[in-house]
């Protein structure tokens, strides 16, 4: 085999290799990774081509410009995945927070408070209704559980309209869903 100073080359019957540093009579002189000199002949050694092949790729000018525009490629952000049906439903969300209502509560009872909540509820849903919305949110909040025992008595008195308690993970425990049929023949 033809070697010379500087090549990369692997011991054949040891576990060792190593970077040619001296060529002479015959004995090659390599220096392992180690930093020992230990000399061998010709026929002991074999190339390390693949070494070799591999730092001349590693540092070729077009791998470089491989690795400059991967580097520089936009990330691409991963959308929140969002189910066909919910895609698809157009959702109206009513909070009916007195504080959402009006703009002040002084001089309001409780009884005051949650009728208007219950009127705007009962109109709020007549509306969704007669525009054919398909699905009603309304936020009622946790709180003592006055208001959401009076909306489950309103939406009774509904037979189009089904009703439960709305997504937790979006909503959690303060918020009914109500689901209005489209197609139900009038009660005579």
């Amino acid at each position: 085999m033809d070697f010379k100073v500087g090549d990369t080359v692997l011991v054949i019957d040891e576990d060792l290799s190593g970077v040619i540093t001296k060529i002479k009579n015959g004995i090659i002189t390599i220096e392992t990774k180690d930093g020992f000199s230990l000399d061998f002949s010709a026929i002991e050694l074999v190339k390390n081509k693949s070494t070799q092949d591999f730092r001349k790729s590693l540092f070729s000018h077009s791998n470089l410009n491989e690795v400059i525009f991967e580097k520089e490629k936009p990330v691409r952000k991963n959308k929140p995945v969002t189910r066909v049906k919910d895609r698809y439903e157009p959702t109206m969300e009513i909070d009916l927070h007195i504080h959402q209502l009006v703009n002040s509560t002084k001089g309001m009872t409780n009884h005051d408070m949650l009728t208007l909540q219950l009127e705007t509820a009962k109109r709020q849903l007549d509306f969704a209704i007669q525009k054919r919305i398909q699905k009603v949110v309304f936020i009622h909040g946790v709180g003592e559980g006055v208001l959401k025992i009076e909306l489950d008595y309103l939406f009774g008195r509904y037979n189009n309209v089904k009703f439960y308690d709305a997504n937790y993970q979006k909503y959690g425990l303060g918020a009914t869903e109500v689901y209005i049929y489209q197609n139900v023949p009038p009660n005579y």
